[in-house]
């Protein structure tokens, strides 16, 4: 029987999109995310089928359990400016049939800023916006809302808004990815027994623990509430090593698949020793120690 939660790390996708998988494996990884294209352009890479089909044939191969596409970070579906909310709204439905064609299971992605225009005004453009993509894709691949950190203008950093956009979009391929840094920077207290519980018990009130199909896993470098998202290694963060080993035994978040986007360990982002932190930290009845911090 397998392990859960499955565990694994945001793996490189360069060169064919296929060598994701070679590398997912390499680092230990049950599950894993990749960009399907360059995260800070709207440029899309063409994949071809046999690259595309090659990535099929490997996951089988491997049999590892989940795979997901982290969404390019321009694609902002709050946006009052129509020119930026169709690019968005293209680009998702692009990442969305990308998704289908590897067979990845879903699309994560942040929904973006509602640039001074109130959450309440964005949230009509958004559920549209969502509602599109989803329509304009096959549909055996999920779209996973994001928690964002807090700062400035950002959409969906708190329960209620997510579960918000969630009633407004009201589709059956909509799921959740909680970003446990995010959290943190949010104002929702994960280091904490008590705090874990408590922001777990709004989530289940807000959104639904069956919505929860991704977690990413990361430390913070900011103290709580910050509104910053500032990725840290597991344990070397102000959540710290107990905190994410309640969190990876939690009854609900241990259906989810943890993903990593850490710095790393070694530096260069997250890589096997980081999957063993979490393995161990699942697996291990104490706690293990944490590598040497890297000068």
């Amino acid at each position: 029987m397998a392990r859960t939660p499955s565990l694994g790390a945001h793996v490189s996708s360069a060169g064919r999109i296929d060598k994701a998988v070679e590398r997912a494996l390499d680092v230990g990884a049950e599950s894993f995310q990749i960009f399907g294209a360059a995260p800070q352009m709207w440029r899309r890479k063409h994949h071809p089928d046999e690259d595309t089909e090659a990535y099929r044939q490997k996951f089988r191969d491997a049999k590892l359990k989940s795979s997901y596409i982290h969404a390019v970070y321009l694609i902002n579906l709050a946006s009052p400016d129509d020119e930026l909310l169709r690019k968005s709204i293209d680009t998702l439905t692009a990442e969305l049939d990308l998704a289908s064609r590897i067979g990845a299971d879903g699309v994560i992605f942040h929904v973006g800023s509602h640039m001074g225009s109130g959450f309440d005004h964005a949230l009509p453009r958004i559920a549209a916006g969502m509602s599109e993509a989803l329509e304009r894709t096959p549909d055996d691949a999920l779209l996973l809302i994001e928690n964002n950190a807090g700062a400035g203008r950002s959409v969906g950093s708190t329960f209620p808004e997510i579960s918000a956009i969630m009633n407004a979009v009201d589709h059956p391929r909509v799921r959740i990815c909680l970003d446990t840094c995010h959290a943190h920077a949010a104002g929702y207290n994960v280091a904490t027994i008590a705090g874990l519980k408590d922001t777990i018990d709004e989530f289940q009130r807000e959104i639904g623990a069956d919505n929860l199909l991704a977690i990413h896993a990361n430390d913070s470098k900011t103290e709580l509430g910050s509104g910053k998202d500032r990725h840290e290694n597991i344990g070397q963060g102000s959540i710290g090593l107990k905190a994410f080993r309640r969190m990876v035994r939690n009854r609900v978040l241990r259906k989810a698949a943890w993903l990593l986007e850490v710095p790393g360990y070694e530096g260069g982002g997250p890589g096997k020793a980081d999957v063993d932190m979490l393995k161990a930290l699942r697996d291990e009845p104490e706690l293990p120690p944490l590598p040497p911090l890297k000068n």
